[in-house]
Order: C-alpha cells, then structure tokens, then sequence
C-alpha cells in the first residue's frame, strides 16, 4: 500500500496572532467607550442639529451686515435663540406662578366641594364612584404616597443631568457654528484638490436635508398648536392659548410628546367640563392619526426631499432601532443616505451635476435634457 505524503502544518505566524488579538481587544474597547460616553454622544448629535438648523442664518446675518463679523453674527443669532426661549418660559412661568396662588388659596374650598360631591371635580369623582373608592382605600393610597418620595433623590439627580444637558449642547452648537467655516475648509483641505468640489456639494445638500427636517417639524407644530387653540377655544377651556403653546411645544418631542400634550388638554377639558375632555378626547384620536399618516409624511417628503413611503418606513425602524432618540433621527439620516446614494450614482452615471442632489431630478449627468427644459 502506497500512502500520498501530508503536507507539513503551516505554522501561523506570532504576529499574526498578536495582530488578530489586539484587533479584538481594540473592538471591545471602543465599543466600551462608546456605551460609557453615549450621553456625550447623544449631546454632541442634538448640538449638531441645533448648529445644522442655525448655521444658514448666521451666514446670511454676515453676507448681508458688512461690519458683523462670523463671531458677532453669531452672538447675535444666539442671543435672539435665548430670548425667544427665555420667552417662551416666561409665557408659562408668570401665568402658572398667578395661578399656583389663586390655586393655593382656593384649594381648601375646592377640597370641601370634592368632598361634598360639588363643583365639576367632585361631580365628576361622584359620577365615576372614584370618591367612594379613595375613601375605601385611603391606607393604601398613603402607602403608595409614602413610596412616592423615595426616589426623589434620583428625580433631582436627572433635572440637574438635564439642566447640564441643556447648558452643554447650547455651547457644543455655539461652537460649532462659530468654528464651522474654519472645520470644513480644514477638512476639505484633506481631499484631493479634484474631490473636494464633489464633498463640498454633498456636504451642502446634507445639510439642507436637516435642515428642511427640523423646519418641517416646527410646521407640523404649529400646525397642532393652531388647531389646539381653535377646539380649546371654541369649547370654552379657560387658558387656551397657554395649553396650546404647550402643546405644540410637546408636539416637537419624537413619540411622547403629541401624547403628553393631548393628555395635559384633555384633562383641563375635563376640568372644565365632561362634554369639552370627550371632543378634546376625539379630536386628539383624530388629529394623531392625521398627523402621523399624512402630515408628517407629506411635509416632510417636501421639507426633506423624501418619499413619504421613505419617511414612514425610515421612523417606524428607526423606532424600533433606537427608540426615542431614533425618531429624532431617522428623517435627517434617510435624507443624508438618499443624498450620499444619489450623488454616487449621478458620478458614476457621468459626473457631478451643476445642481444639488436633493429633490426629485428629471435627467441625469450624460442625458441630453428635455427640449422643454433646455430654457
């Protein structure tokens, strides 16, 4: 019997070895960092938005003043920025200061007439038996309240974690837009002289799609603190003009926020009267469902440049992906793909386009256009 040689094992290098397993030691620890750092993270991408969404204005605000300067252009933009929130908390603090006081005073009365079955709040417990349910279970009631106040520590910790939030991302944009010119330049300057016109157009339209996102957004807004004041208004709701600039505030958060405004409306329809909560009840089905499938898609779809299947398919995994923070970004990440796809495209399809690569296009680079488009 006749048996065919073995080939000697390869020995595998000690440097290979060393190099795989310092790849992965380098991979576990970057992904280490960046759960560790994923608040700054997180910090960072909302200052970018804000600095994405103001960048324009300050150019505009330094081309058209000839003496302002890109600091003081900026300065100015930022401190107008402050004064409109400064505003806006101002138009809640002062009335909600008036009213805790008449509030306070009024309150023994108010708890005297729940009690005796009076006023809306105590017709409306003796209508839904909740009066007689407080007064059934009143030990474990103040159990639970008891429980309330334990975590009243970690409920100070995140206000003060959301002031410093707040204070770090204003900053982190202010700087951003102040040092943008000087970053991108630096940046382009990396490039090859023949690929920096291409970046620059890409990272032009980039920014336009952000920027269409976040003024679709405040559209959509307005949009629901309009009608808000309008149903409010026409039911009687005392303090309509308030609860609505609230919630069209609340409308700007990602999920949470059009619920968390329709409850705190709804309540004060309830407060006010039973037939105001129900139709403040139904609008707010109603307006959701609207906004949701047909607002959001269609504003956006002009706003950003996207399809409005892309738009809802985009915040539906999105969701899924990263939840609150994923809402927040899914419209300006799809825009900025579409961007990134289409420029690749159009340059392999025959070079760069003398035009920007958002929105919809009727030819491409190396097609000869239309002859009703040609002038």
């Amino acid at each position: 019997m006749s048996y065919a040689p073995q080939r000697a094992r390869e020995r595998v290098p000690v440097r290979t070895i060393a190099a795989s397993i310092g790849l992965v030691l380098a991979t576990v620890i970057a992904l280490f960092l960046l759960v560790e750092v994923r608040r700054t993270l997180i910090w960072l991408v909302v200052a970018a938005f804000f600095a994405v969404a103001l960048y324009p204005v300050v150019n505009w605000l330094e081309s058209r003043v000839s003496w302002c300067r890109r600091s003081l252009a900026t300065l100015a933009v930022y401190l107008l920025v402050f004064l409109v929130l400064g505003g806006l908390v101002a138009a809640f603090a002062v009335p909600l200061a008036h009213q805790s006081t008449t509030f306070a005073d009024q309150l023994p009365a108010l708890i005297n007439d729940a009690k005796a079955g009076r006023g809306p709040v105590g017709s409306l417990l003796q209508r839904t038996n909740a009066l007689q349910y407080v007064q059934q279970n009143q030990a474990r009631i103040r159990e639970m309240a008891s429980g309330l106040t334990t975590p009243a520590a970690g409920v100070l910790r995140g206000v003060a974690t959301g002031i410093a939030g707040a204070v770090t991302i204003f900053v982190l944009s202010y700087l951003m837009v102040l040092e943008g010119p000087k970053i991108t330049e630096t940046t382009l300057n990396l490039l090859a002289p023949q690929h920096r016109d291409r970046a620059r157009r890409v990272t032009t339209d980039c920014a336009k799609s952000v920027t269409g996102y976040i003024s679709g957004n405040l559209l959509i807004s307005v949009i629901c603190g309009v009608l808000t004041y309008i149903v409010l208004k026409v039911m009687g709701v005392p303090f309509a003009g308030l609860i609505s600039l609230f919630v069209a505030i609340a409308d700007l958060i990602p999920l949470v926020g059009a619920t968390l405004g329709a409850v705190v409306a709804t309540i004060a329809g309830f407060i006010h009267s039973v037939p105001a909560g129900i139709v403040l009840i139904i609008f707010f089905v109603v307006y959701q469902q609207l906004e949701n499938h047909l607002l959001q898609p269609v504003i956006l779809s002009r706003t950003v440049k996207l399809n409005p299947l892309t738009v809802l398919v985009a915040i539906l995994v999105f969701v899924e992906l990263a939840g609150v923070l994923g809402a927040l970004l899914a419209i300006p990440f799809a825009g900025i793909v579409q961007v990134i796809v289409r420029d690749v495209w159009d340059h392999r399809r025959g070079g760069l386009k003398p035009e920007p690569t958002t929105g919809e296009d009727e030819h491409r680079p190396g097609e000869e256009r239309p002859a009703s488009l040609r002038s």
